[in-house]
């Protein structure tokens, strides 16, 4: 099972202890050459601290810097995109990657309440911008997010988007086995989320532009549901996703939102080759995120990937062409 896969990156690293929210641990040499790293345990009065990585270009002075917000996929951490975070901080960005709480590798259990992460989102945004020590160095004016597949989905909701989960129950019955569907049948959505309630969604008018890549649940929004998220957006999908398969995912977002995408469709790419190569350790661990797609460089999609980001990001936040 994928999740029991996800599980594996506990190897890379050593068990993260409770989190305080000025609590940091010191960058690897080679990062802070280029970027400086704070890790945070953000307060979050619905729940336990939201673990969050924070990485800043080095000896950051001078006007506020333009923040993005990343949100990992189904059973993942802060650390998943963690290349994507050094390069838009080696580009002058600050980033901050959250683990979100009950749906990581370390628990999995709200990995259903989708309403959690842009929730969660938003009250990251809340403390860094309003609360953290390091709040003076942010431009509560130039927010981007960025996120991947249950990440996407968040960034896509939080930005405005209104998903219809009533659309779920018509889409498994025709697909069973779809990997979202499955999921489901193994932890049914909570009662507080069905869709029967009205679910009330956690948006943040601060996020200004939008990366998104193979959204999860892209059938659960319409051209009405859309219809908020007026921001830019670059959409991204696999070629060869068999996670997410065409068309009921990326294509239905870029069919659906008010404003046509920056849209990528990547040759010969399956759905975990948005997340960097693996180190060995986890290869050998976790083979389901890790196997090498057949006549695909990860290594050098992930390179143009995060140039593309970047580029995004400084047209959209900083107004510039150039990468």
């Amino acid at each position: 099972m994928i999740l029991a896969a996800l599980a594996a990156l506990a190897l890379q690293t050593q068990p993260l202890a409770a989190l305080s929210p000025q609590m940091t641990t010191p960058a690897t040499a080679a990062t802070a050459q280029t970027v400086d790293f704070t890790r945070l345990g953000v307060p979050d009065g619905a729940g336990p601290a939201i673990e969050v990585g924070v990485w800043t270009p080095a000896s950051q002075g001078g006007a506020p810097l333009p923040l993005i917000v990343i949100s990992h996929g189904n059973g993942g951490d802060f650390r998943s995109h963690e290349a994507t975070a050094r390069a838009l901080a080696g580009a002058g960005f600050a980033v901050a990657a959250l683990t979100h709480t009950g749906d990581n590798w370390r628990d999995r259990s709200q990995a259903t309440d989708m309403a959690q992460r842009p929730r969660q989102i938003h009250v990251v945004l809340d403390y860094l911008t309003n609360q953290w020590e390091g709040r003076n160095s942010i431009d509560p004016d130039r927010i981007g997010a960025f996120g991947f597949s249950s990440g996407g989905f968040s960034v896509l909701t939080a930005a405005g988007g209104e998903p219809d989960l009533g659309r779920m129950g018509d889409h498994c019955r025709a697909h069973p086995d779809f990997y979202d569907c499955r999921l489901v049948s193994a932890q049914p959505v909570p009662a507080r989320s069905a869709p029967a309630r009205g679910q009330d969604w956690v948006h943040d008018g601060r996020i200004k532009a939008v990366v998104v890549a193979a959204p999860a649940l892209g059938f659960t929004f319409t051209r009405e549901g859309l219809a908020g998220v007026t921001q830019s957006v670059q959409l991204w999908r696999a070629e060869r996703d068999h996670i997410l398969p065409s068309p009921f995912y990326a294509e239905p977002v870029r069919d659906a939102l008010p404003r046509p995408p920056e849209y990528r469709e990547v040759p010969g790419a399956d759905h975990f080759d948005f997340l960097p190569p693996c180190s060995p350790q986890l290869a050998a661990a976790a083979p389901a995120i890790c196997v090498a797609t057949p006549d695909f460089d990860r290594a050098a999609f992930q390179n143009d990937f995060n140039r593309e980001i970047v580029g995004f990001f400084r047209r959209t936040l900083l107004g510039s062409a150039g990468l």
